[in-house]
């Protein structure tokens, strides 16, 4: 995906760069950049931005890490054992939002897979089996419960 090699570039890491990596290129990046470093508005302003576009892309990489994705393995399973409650696609982004108030993103996903999931007699047997264990995800949200 677009987003997801963008990011990696301004970082300056590649696919197999694991979290410690990512944290100290991070790290050091934030150090070059930190606003405080420049005296005149626009240097300090670029800086601004210069950073909280590596603050993102840092939260962004280590949210699709390999290493997050084995933490969070035990509650992802379970989620995705649960019904679907709702979907959307936007942009190769596929967003399934499951009845636990768990929500997820799957990337780089085909518009033909996501017609065939419209289309699915069980969205959630297909969800799970050509979806959820075949695409880049990250959590997106918890919904919150009332």
């Amino acid at each position: 995906m677009k987003k997801i090699d963008d990011y990696r570039k301004l970082l300056g890491v590649n696919r197999t760069s694991d979290l410690k990596v990512l944290k100290s290129v991070y790290r050091g990046l934030m150090k070059d950049w930190h606003p405080d470093k420049f005296q005149d508005d626009a240097g300090k302003e670029d800086a601004e931005n210069k950073s909280k576009e590596i603050i993102e892309a840092y939260h962004f990489l280590v949210s699709i890490s390999p290493e997050t994705a084995a933490q969070m393995m035990p509650e992802y399973l379970e989620t995705i054992g649960s019904n679907i409650a709702d979907f959307q696609y936007k942009g190769q982004t596929l967003t399934i939002e499951f009845v636990d108030g768990n929500s997820y993103e799957y990337f780089d996903v085909p518009k033909s897979i996501y017609v065939k999931l419209i289309n699915a007699d069980s969205q959630n047997r297909f969800a799970r089996r050509q979806i959820c264990t075949s695409f880049v995800y990250r959590r997106a949200e918890k919904a919150v419960m009332a």
